[in-house]
């Protein structure tokens, strides 16, 4: 069966300053997200065991790294298929001293399938998804009831999943979905305030300049 992905594959130029980031950096680093899909033993990746925080989407990394490095106890590790974004990541990684981040490149419905262990993480962070904005696409969008019924499974009982965008319709898919999904309750009447804990995206820069409105949505896993 052919699996419907949920992003577009976008290349984009790599700076020299990112290149070089990437071939110093990703032995040390970087997980690749590739057949044939070896678990992931995230205590030899990181050095240590601490409650993990998977970022799914971290395009240039920004928020990625203002949320670790305020949060040292947890580590963080971003999934990304922009190469650009994974190679400034690991620059701003090494410049800042951060142990607690690694990065991932590839689909991260396949990290969380094959690679990641059920009840493995404390939070799962999808901030700004391509909202697919076309009814014809809408499929693609990541959150879809099989798609949260795998983030379910990996986070640990009381993980919480923290879902942002500033598309008014994907939000209200992503709340219909959510509500539905066994397991998860609501930490909020509705959509959340929006956390301080969430760093101020480029997207979501984009979002309030282009008029939009920002959701938040903080689902606890329960069961």
């Amino acid at each position: 069966m052919t699996r419907i992905t949920t992003f577009y594959p976008r290349r984009g130029r790599v700076s020299g300053r990112h290149e070089d980031a990437l071939t110093r950096l990703w032995p040390a680093y970087g997980v690749d997200i590739a057949r044939p899909y070896p678990p992931l033993d995230t205590a030899a990746l990181f050095g240590r065991q601490a409650p993990l925080v998977l970022e799914i989407g971290s395009g240039m990394g920004d928020a990625t790294v203002a949320m670790a490095a305020a949060d040292p106890g947890r580590d963080y590790l971003a999934v990304e298929v922009f190469p650009p974004g994974l190679g400034n990541l690991l620059a701003v990684v090494e410049e800042r001293g951060l142990a607690n981040v690694r990065v991932a490149q590839g689909d991260a419905l396949h990290l969380l399938r094959h690679m990641l262990a059920p009840d493995s993480l404390d939070a799962v962070h999808v901030y700004f998804p391509d909202p697919w904005p076309k009814a014809r696409h809408h499929k693609r969008r990541l959150i879809q009831p099989d798609n949260v019924a795998l983030l379910r499974s990996r986070l640990a009982v009381g993980g919480v999943l923290h879902c942002a965008t500033d598309w008014a319709d994907y939000a209200g898919q992503m709340a219909e979905v959510l509500d539905a999904a066994d397991g998860l309750a609501n930490l909020h009447d509705g959509f959340a305030p929006r956390p301080a804990h969430r760093p101020v995206t480029k997207f979501e820069q984009r979002g309030i300049a282009a008029g939009r409105q920002i959701f938040d949505l903080l689902y606890r896993r329960t069961a």
